[in-house]
């Protein structure tokens, strides 16, 4: 409905694109994803569990996952106006998509100006804070490099489970095995360990590589099919992967 009833909106995203691209900083379409987002929703009403329930997502999780982008820009604007001349406020964020946290942040006025159109306006505007934002994103890429991308990974199991996390396997509590491999596979082993029980652990702030051991750009669902396998082919436990937008895996033991 945006694009629809706002004319302007098109306009901004393609002059805010072109900036961001001559910078180094390719964007994705936010009209393309969503058109991209309608096929994918038609495919997932088709999808259920062997119970009938159906898939849970926000929408904002389902645009992450068909867009995949690194970061959300979100851009606000206001248009002020004094007699005939007009300039334009903005307020340009830039969200981690993984954490939702803000890793870059522009804003400024541009100059006032008696003829041009908004999407001008607010061109002008952002050329002149934009180096200072785009360093910032620099910076963020230079720690996920260094340190890894955040995400967070959910241990949870299912009642028909045989014991809970407590229970031992060659020697070593589940809970333990588990940390472990969380600290083995994590960058510099970098994680906190913010809730355990006998029945869950939540892991945050976990650090892991951009990219597997063959060169290949990785995320939370393919580094948690890690700890899926050991639990199977090892311990001989099943467990069911499940995913929460990009950032949050979820590993349920005890069946799939």
């Amino acid at each position: 409905m945006a694009f629809i009833k706002n004319s302007d909106l098109k306009l901004v995203i393609a002059k805010i694109s072109g900036i961001m691209k001559d910078r180094g900083f390719p964007t994705k379409d936010l009209e393309q994803s969503l058109t991209s987002l309608k096929s994918a929703a038609a495919e997932e009403m088709m999808t259920t569990s062997k119970t009938g329930s159906e898939l849970s997502e926000s929408p904002l999780d389902k645009l992450k996952k068909v867009a995949k982008a690194d970061i959300i820009m979100e851009l606000t604007w206001t248009v002020n106006e004094r007699g005939p001349f007009k300039s334009v406020s903005f307020n340009l964020r830039g969200l981690d998509a993984y954490t939702n946290k803000q890793v870059a942040v522009g804003l400024g006025t541009g100059p006032e100006n008696g003829a041009a159109i908004v999407p001008v306006l607010l061109e002008t505007a952002v050329l002149a804070n934009i180096d200072n934002f785009n360093s910032q994103l620099q910076s963020h890429f230079d720690d996920l490099f260094e340190n890894g991308r955040e995400v967070v990974l959910k241990i949870r199991k299912f009642e028909s489970f045989d014991g809970d996390l407590e229970k031992e396997y060659e020697g070593e509590e589940l809970n333990k095995i588990i940390q472990d491999w969380v600290s083995d596979n994590t960058v510099k082993g970098r994680f906190e360990t913010t809730n355990a029980t006998e029945n869950m652990i939540d892991f945050e702030q976990v650090r892991i590589p951009l990219y597997d051991e063959k060169g290949r750009a990785t995320d939370a669902r393919n580094w948690a099919r890690g700890l899926q396998k050991l639990l199977k082919e090892k311990y001989k436990i099943e467990a069911k992967l499940a995913m929460r937008g990009l950032g949050e895996a979820s590993i349920i033991v005890g069946e799939k």
